[in-house]
């Protein structure tokens, strides 16, 4: 009968270390709207039950983590040069194709010269310190969610205050000196490119949810910027010139309008911005056989072929979150997301010769993470074979951690 009782007990203390094992297993959908929400809550739950297959990818963010935990903090008050409006909180830019007049003595106005980066644009610091800003937490942020370690959450939260709450280093919510051209403009917008990094900022707060370093003061300050510039964006010149761009810029506006909606809980804003961009950005850009014309144009016409694709499989991930179908999104005569992708697929590959105009250097390997998120997407034989003919098709350790193999 003792026997019974032991063996009854010691059955009744592994269920209970099973429900719960499973019961730490229950991993919250983390409150992001550019990633894919369900696979990190898959991988997290994986990695907590020992499966190793992302192991080497962890390793490398960890790594990565690390490092951005010597980063910083980033502001734009550390620029040397003063905006025209005399305060340094407000972010200020050099159009990056625009070179001095050699007709002129001064070089003023400043002219012209698509593709080729004037190295003067280095002398303001903004535009670099916002990409490395963005970088590190949102590292950090993926690495306190998969990970757990309050550490890098707070370094994540040291950042996001530096740039956009503390007092002496804050960024004012606007964008109105950014891509200056030297004797034409003080700012375009143009410069709206600049900002299409805060939707994986946007990301890392909510993968940052739950952590003791990020306070409801922090999140509730963050959501007063974000509706600060939002608002910019919508009413001020820049931004409807912005929005009214036909080409990649139209495009990652769209993509900041709906990613920054959806953070502020205007769901009908991102609704009709995503519909919208059925006819406005998918249907116009891309012709029937693929082509994106006003990409083909430019002088690094590749780049910015898939640079645009990018941005418009962006929409397509965002839309998800108000149950809009931008992925199979299609008009009469064929032009869709999937079109543009096939059409750049023989030239990445090496099957076909790129006919336009690239003065940098060929990088055809720029277009295989999309090829391999829309192969996901579509679910399609033709895509699983197309992945298989990519050259060292293997997925970047973050594209591991980000996205599900196809």
């Amino acid at each position: 009968m003792r026997k019974v009782y032991a063996l009854m007990k010691s059955c009744s203390v592994s269920i209970l270390l099973l429900g719960a094992s499973a019961q730490a297993l229950q991993i919250a959908r983390p409150q992001v709207y550019a990633t894919d929400a369900q696979w990190l809550v898959t991988v997290k739950r994986r990695i907590a039950s020992g499966d190793r297959t992302f192991a080497p990818a962890l390793a490398a963010l960890e790594a990565e983590a690390r490092r951005a935990l010597r980063a910083g903090p980033f502001s734009v008050t550390h620029k040397m040069t003063v905006p025209p409006s005399g305060d340094k909180h407000d972010y200020m830019s050099q159009a990056p194709y625009f070179w001095p007049n050699p007709r002129t003595p001064n070089g003023l106005p400043y002219v012209r010269r698509d593709g080729e980066r004037n190295p003067e644009i280095d002398r303001i610091s903004d535009h670099r310190e916002l990409d490395q800003m963005v970088a590190a937490v949102y590292t950090l942020a993926l690495a306190y969610y998969l990970r757990g370690d309050e550490v890098y959450a707070a370094k994540a939260t040291q950042l996001l205050r530096a740039w956009f709450l503390d007092a002496r280093t804050r960024m004012n919510p606007h964008l109105q000196y950014a891509q200056a051209i030297p004797g034409v403009t003080t700012g375009r917008g143009i410069g709206l490119i600049e900002t299409r990094g805060l939707i994986r900022v946007v990301d890392a707060i909510g993968l940052l949810a739950g952590s003791k370093s990020w306070t409801t003061d922090d999140q509730r300050g963050l959501e007063d910027w974000f509706a600060r510039f939002l608002r910019w964006m919508r009413e001020s010149k820049n931004g409807r010139d912005e929005a009214a761009a036909e080409n990649n810029h139209g495009t990652y506006y769209d993509a900041q309008v709906a990613s920054f909606a959806l953070f502020l809980g205007k769901r009908e804003l991102a609704t009709e911005i995503l519909l919208t961009a059925r006819q406005k950005r998918i249907a116009r850009q891309i012709e029937p056989d693929g082509r994106q014309p006003l990409e083909l144009a430019r002088t690094r016409s590749w780049s910015y072929s898939v640079g645009n694709l990018e941005g418009l499989m962006l929409l397509a991930a965002l839309a998800e979150n108000v149950g809009v179908d931008l992925w199979n999104y299609q008009t009469a005569d064929g032009r869709s997301i999937r079109r543009a992708l096939e059409y750049l697929f023989p030239f990445a590959i090496g099957e076909r010769k790129w006919p336009y105009q690239q003065i940098t250097a060929w990088t055809p390997q720029e277009l295989f993470p999309l090829l391999r998120r829309a192969a996901v997407k579509y679910k399609d034989e033709k895509y699983r074979a197309m992945v298989a003919k990519v050259p060292r098709a293997a997925p970047s350790d973050l594209e591991r951690l980000l996205y599900p193999n196809p």
